[in-house]
């Protein structure tokens, strides 16, 4: 199962306290510099730093601001791939997947099926159901330099995540506590959490932590049925990917030079933007892949022990 793939490799604690060090570090610390250079380099003395992302784009521009964002996600990455590698003596392979290798066919998949439906459902919203909640946001260059953007760093932010969270952080917690309900619980809490200076939060309130920590189940759970990471990895970057073309708004913080902008009140979008997702379309979601890869004996895989493989065993689990 997923959560074994850590013992591939050393799972001392003290490794994945040092590795979540270096992959904070890297994220946090070295991520930050360039989107810091940025902002110097732009603005008329100290006293003119911006104190939000709103202020920050205004300074940079949309996808200026989105590419220096995003680069520290991908040191982020990178710090959690050394930290497997070196620390743990885990392949990304294994960090990834039980299968002999990785399945870039679910990957496919999921990031078609999702991209196809939010496409759809933008697409029926803009037409049919709510045109006047938009505007036409298209212009041709900008939005070419945001696909080549999207398309070659989105998705270093969204791995990095996956990795991290669904990755690294389950793998940490499996082995630490030897159990899979412990692991998913937390790893889901903390990727809400850690959006919560998200600009969407000050606009929605704390309501929207609904969506991001059931988003955080939602792909912990597939994670641990399908027993990899593939179908988190399709998912979360056709998500993000989809979003960042096709719809803009002025408060989130993914503010874009997409096709459209969203100019409707924030505070009506509780129903179909957090409660509908998690308690609807998530389940559909889990349904369709579990009759899809044929998932069963879901209630050892998602609350069953973890249990480390005997000397004995280990060749197995290698195989």
């Amino acid at each position: 199962m997923y959560i074994e793939q850590a013992y591939k490799g050393l799972t001392d604690a003290w490794r994945y306290i040092v590795g979540g060090a270096i992959i904070f570090f890297a994220w946090q610390i070295l991520g930050a510099i360039p989107l810091m250079a940025g902002i110097f380099i732009n603005m008329d003395g100290f006293e003119n730093f911006p104190s939000d992302i709103s202020g920050m784009v205004a300074l940079l521009g949309n996808n200026l601001f989105l590419f220096l964002m995003l680069i520290s996600f991908a040191l982020g990455l990178i710090g959690v791939f050394i930290s497997s590698k070196y620390l743990h003596k885990l392949s990304i392979k294994n960090l990834t997947t039980t299968r002999k290798k990785i399945d870039w066919k679910r990957f496919c998949f999921i990031f078609l099926l999702w991209g196809g439906i939010t496409t759809g459902m933008v697409l029926l919203d803009y037409y049919y159901i709510t045109p006047e909640n938009y505007v036409f946001n298209f212009q041709l260059k900008p939005f070419l330099i945001l696909l080549v953007i999207g398309i070659f760093l989105l998705p270093l932010q969204t791995s990095f995540e996956e990795y991290a969270f669904r990755g690294y952080g389950m793998h940490f917690l499996g082995t630490l506590c030897k159990n899979r309900w412990v692991p998913l619980i937390i790893t889901s809490v903390a990727f809400g959490l850690m959006h919560i200076l998200n600009p969407e939060v000050e606009k929605l309130g704390y309501i929207i932590m609904v969506y991001y920590i059931g988003t955080g189940f939602f792909l912990g759970i597939i994670t641990l049925m399908d027993e990899g990471l593939e179908l988190a990895l399709g998912f979360h970057f056709a998500n993000n990917l989809f979003t960042a073309l096709l719809v803009t708004t002025d408060w989130t913080v993914l503010q874009t030079d997409s096709i459209l902008k969203d100019i409707s009140d924030p505070s009506e979008m509780v129903i179909t933007e957090i409660i509908v997702p998690v308690l609807v379309v998530f389940p559909i979601l889990l349904f369709i892949l579990s009759k899809k890869y044929k998932w069963t004996n879901w209630k050892d895989k998602l609350f069953g022990p973890v249990v480390e493989p005997t000397k004995e065993d280990y060749k197995i689990l290698e195989d």
